[in-house]
């Protein structure tokens, strides 16, 4: 009798991942292509869509050979992409110009300028906080320097469209990566007239809006006998990465907070309706018709804490690293660090955001530093939190997963610094078997998106310090202060 198996396909933007599952989400293979980011300017951030294409073909044919599968076991495909890309495309849906991805700050000095002016207007409606991250600012950048791709460009899609297209045929969006355009209306779920006025662009450039559910079929012949599957096989459209994380850790309820972090980081939680933070803190991104998630995402997860280590020439293994760290009394005996140094989304929304040591002393040493640079991602993390429960209240459970995860001792802290307990996931495909469940979903063998709960990995439960809870309280009271006032700075 065929397996019954399922496969997620997570585009990210250092690599791309296939993994396939069975129906209950245990691991049945995966695999992995990495994807090359060039930096022609100061300040830009780009990637090859074709190579990025390519890459995804690649990761599918991999994980099919891997698992051993045939296309009668394979029952769906469900897609999960990052969000924030950008790629003008022709009227022969070629690409013209390179894909702008997250990280690309060159419209920074156009976020500076619609803060001052429209930026609360047209937050209200989208959600989606004025930053260099969004394709609206990319947009209005290209429309003010002439950027000939734009002027020549028939359409423009994210990454995931942009392969969708190629494959099928079909201009679709789904919420979730429509909502991260910043030009997306999440209480209308719709486009919306205001923001794409300002970045000179029409609807019939845009995609038509569905649902995470909506099945794609008819692969083109040529991609799946590169894959080596059906052109039957039915796909799912999915959503976008953060969504899809939360989901697959089965953090779906609303009060449930899922925090992810590996090279940058997020914390999230789904809520009813499209509710907005007044003070543009957070982004409020559609999921389904009737739920959004909020959240605040960071730049500077993992990456925070290899720069430091790269920066000192540290020569021991990391576990050697954070073993060092650990020996440090809690609040790395003065020390604050504000981990911008990849500049900043959330709670800054700064691209020009530097990171700072604050209270250094002649008695610290090394590992004084590394525990400062644990303890400032976390206080980051958790002053996101604290936006997140002016909108929806305290969490009930939190639950981790990404990289940094491996690290007990930044668990630990973490659970201390909530004063709660953290679940802690053994998968780090959290967002690869929520677009599988949703493909699932999709297809209707499973019967709800909350039902994943049913499929999840037993998790391990860090119990926090409460003396240390009480010592950190001080300590953010102080983080807080410094934060809010740096932005001036920059």
């Amino acid at each position: 009798m065929p397996r019954e198996l399922v496969m997620g396909l997570d585009i990210g933007t250092t690599s791309v991942k296939a993994v396939v599952f069975d129906t209950k989400g245990k691991l049945v293979a995966e695999a992995e292509e990495m994807v090359e980011t060039n930096y022609p300017k100061a300040d830009w951030a780009e990637q090859n869509p074709e190579e990025v294409e390519k890459a995804s073909i690649e990761a599918m044919k991999n994980v099919v050979e891997n698992a051993n599968v045939t296309s009668e076991e394979i029952l769906t495909i469900g897609i999960s992409a990052a969000m924030h890309s950008l790629i003008c495309i022709d009227e022969d849906m070629q690409p013209i110009s390179q894909m702008l991805i997250w990280s690309d700050k060159r419209s920074s000095h156009i976020a500076d300028r619609l803060i001052k002016t429209s930026a609360n207007d047209i937050y209200a409606k989208t959600g989606t906080p004025i930053h260099p991250m969004t394709p609206l600012l990319k947009l209005i950048w290209m429309k003010e320097n002439q950027y000939e791709a734009y002027h020549n460009a028939a359409y423009f899609m994210s990454m995931k469209e942009y392969l969708l297209q190629k494959w099928f045929g079909q201009r679709v969006i789904d919420y979730s990566m429509a909502a991260a355009t910043g030009f997306f209306d999440v209480k209308k779920l719709d486009w919306e007239d205001q923001a794409l006025e300002l970045a000179g662009i029409q609807r019939e450039q845009l995609s038509k809006i569905v649902s995470p559910t909506e099945i794609l079929t008819g692969l083109d012949q040529r991609v799946a006998e590169e894959i080596g599957i059906s052109g039957n096989i039915p796909f799912v459209i999915g959503s976008a990465d953060g969504q899809l994380a939360n989901l697959g850790s089965g953090a779906i309820k609303p009060g449930e907070v899922n925090i992810s972090v590996g090279t940058s980081g997020a914390i999230r939680q789904f809520v009813k309706g499209a509710p907005i933070n007044e003070k543009m803190e957070t982004f409020t991104y559609s999921f389904t018709e009737d739920t959004s998630i909020i959240g605040g995402p960071t730049n500077n997860g993992g990456v925070a804490l290899q720069w430091f280590k790269d920066l000192i020439e540290y020569k021991g293994t990391h576990d050697e690293f954070l073993a060092d760290a650990a020996k440090v009394e809690v609040g790395s005996e003065g020390i604050l660090f504000l981990p911008y140094v990849n500049g900043e989304r959330a709670p800054l929304w700064n691209g020009r955001a530097k990171g700072n040591f604050f209270g250094l002393s002649i008695n610290h040493k090394k590992e004084h530093l590394t525990r400062a640079v644990l303890e400032g991602i976390a206080f980051n993390i958790y002053q996101i939190g604290k936006s997140l429960e002016r909108i929806a209240g305290a969490p009930e459970k939190i639950s981790v997963n990404g990289g940094l995860t491996k690290s007990l001792l930044w668990v630990q802290i973490m659970a201390d610094l909530f004063g709660k307990e953290i679940y802690l996931s053994d998968t780090h495909h959290n967002a690869a078997w929520g677009a599988a469940w949703t493909a699932l979903v999709g297809i209707g063998k499973a019967n709800s998106l909350e039902d994943i709960k049913s499929s999840l990995p037993s998790e391990k439960v860090i119990e926090p310090n409460m003396e240390n809870h009480e010592v950190y309280q001080r300590i953010f009271n102080t983080y807080e202060k410094l934060a809010a006032n740096i932005g001036e700075f920059y």
